[in-house]
């Protein structure tokens, strides 16, 4: 058995913390049934769990807060989205969060302006929202992904590292891995490694390291716009 559950005085009773044989240096914490699941190396003295707690858990509240997001508030974003980097072209008229896309990251329906979010991105980093809300985006400009729907992607600065992100969890997926939501956002963790993010999973072959993207000042003028593309033809819901 991989991880072990260890006392722990003074912290609070829905606080679980485990011990992993794992885990070399690094800490993590996620929710599981209304309790707080902190992971912790093997070795680590108990003296230095609680303060290791403390913070983790103040992240986790951070985090859901974040990821409860109303749909007002995703739709207030694509806008600035689209003011960014589609020249305010695309205006969407509805964007929400649903629970029934399990194969898809998001779907759009031009004919309608309407933009569809599938809810298993709340717990991810936010350029990774940003990066699925602006792939629809570009969509009610771009039925397809030619090269004109590739156009106005390249615009994103962080475009290849949230790509390799979803292709990532989707690897994890496609074996059977079910990624916990720390693993799905950079904030729910303390010095982890990529082999301590790997440790506490069963064996399953490794996903390709993201590629390294520099981190670009979005106040910078970006690239020119493409040529216009015409809308589509006829009203069908593209898919992610």
């Amino acid at each position: 058995m991989s991880q072990s559950v260890v006392h722990v005085p003074g912290l609070p009773d829905d606080v679980e913390v485990r011990r992993s044989t794992r885990r070399r240096r690094s800490v993590t914490a996620y929710r599981e049934g209304g309790r707080t699941i902190v992971v912790v190396p093997h070795r680590m003295a108990r003296a230095d769990i609680a303060e290791y707690v403390v913070e983790l858990v103040g992240r986790l509240d951070a985090r859901e807060k974040r990821s409860r997001r109303t749909d007002s508030q995703l739709h207030a974003r694509a806008l600035e989205l689209s003011h960014r980097y589609l020249d305010d072209r695309a205006v969407p008229r509805t964007v929400r969060w649903v629970s029934n896309q399990k194969r898809r990251w998001g779907s759009c329906t031009p004919v309608d302006s309407a933009i569809r979010l599938s809810d298993r991105l709340q717990p991810m980093p936010e350029h990774v929202v940003d990066y699925v809300l602006l792939h629809e985006l570009v969509h009610l400009l771009v039925p397809g992904h030619g090269p004109d729907f590739e156009a106005w992607m390249q615009r994103y600065p962080r475009l290849l590292e949230s790509r390799a992100f979803l292709a990532g969890v989707d690897h994890a997926l496609g074996h059977g891995l079910q990624p916990e939501p720390d693993d799905l956002d950079d904030a729910g963790g303390r010095g982890d490694t990529e082999a301590d993010a790997a440790a506490d999973q069963p064996q399953a072959p490794a996903a390709p390291a993201a590629p390294a993207v520099p981190d670009i000042d979005l106040t910078e003028p970006v690239a020119p716009a493409p040529r216009a593309p015409r809308a589509p033809e006829r009203a069908s819901d593209t898919l992610f």
